[in-house]
């Protein structure tokens, strides 16, 4: 069951960041990279991954973002990424990044994104968000809370770079997201480090207890892959399959489905 925010009628449905944040004075778009599900080789989302309007890197949109302009530039990502998605053709899901310390109330800072997902007829539960977890530690209730909103609304939710900070398995003790995305780091090489085995392999069992589907992102050799698809990851993301292509979305070849 979800639900619907508050109709802005009085400024009390109007949450901080609408009443005091500045607008940007720049603009940025995006490249798009898909998560892979090697069981049918198919394309289970995209994620949107913020760029210049040119191309460049993230830095230089990211080195931007300030305490004042924070709300509307996480406002603008969820919406243009929405936007572009749809204008692309993406009938898989897709996955958005988000600023908690940019949501202040999030049945209220929703709000904009549900609407260009309706008038873009973008169906919600196509929609996953997600958050690092290093970036959190002393915003922990906040995060937990916003995410819980999100699943209310249909949203699917996501923790990115899981296992790169502190504070991802008290997260997963208190809430338990639709995924997780091991961080790279776990990853590399992992076929040749028994220590990183073991680690994924424990992470892995413990998330098919918990009812959490594992995404391992940072694939970049066949001997990766092979390996995390015997451990029964099946969602991964990666160089070795496709890398972002700007404003556009890219093929998967068929070499990167083969053991």
């Amino acid at each position: 069951m979800t639900h619907s925010p508050p109709e802005p009628t009085s400024p009390d449905n109007r949450c901080q960041g609408c009443q005091q944040g500045q607008p940007l004075d720049f603009d940025f778009a995006f490249a798009y990279q898909p998560i892979v599900d090697l069981r049918d080789q198919s394309v289970f989302a995209h994620e949107a991954l913020v760029r210049g309007i040119n191309g460049e890197g993230a830095k230089t949109v990211l080195d931007r973002i300030n305490d004042s302009n924070r709300y509307h530039f996480d406002q603008h990502c969820r919406t243009l990424a929405i936007t572009h998605a749809a204008q692309l053709g993406i009938h898989s899901h897709l996955s958005i990044n988000f600023m908690p310390n940019a949501v202040y109330r999030p049945e209220l800072c929703i709000r904009s994104t549900l609407e260009t997902a309706r008038a873009q007829r973008f169906p919600l539960d196509r929609l996953i968000f997600e958050t690092l977890e290093s970036q959190h530690v002393d915003n922990y209730r906040h995060l937990t809370h916003i995410l819980r909103e999100y699943r209310e609304f249909g949203f699917k939710t996501a923790i990115d770079d899981f296992g790169s900070g502190y504070s991802g398995l008290n997260l997963l003790a208190d809430f338990q997201p639709d995924l997780i995305k091991l961080d790279m780091a776990l990853i590399r090489d992992v076929d040749q480090d028994r220590v990183r085995q073991a680690i994924v392999r424990s992470l892995v069992t413990m998330c098919a207890e918990l009812g959490v589907t594992v995404i391992a992102e940072g694939i970049e050799s066949a001997g990766e892959r092979d390996f995390l698809s015997d451990c029964g990851i099946f969602l991964m993301q990666g160089y070795w399959f496709a890398k972002p292509a700007f404003k556009a979305l890219p093929e998967v070849p068929a070499t990167a489905w083969k053991r």
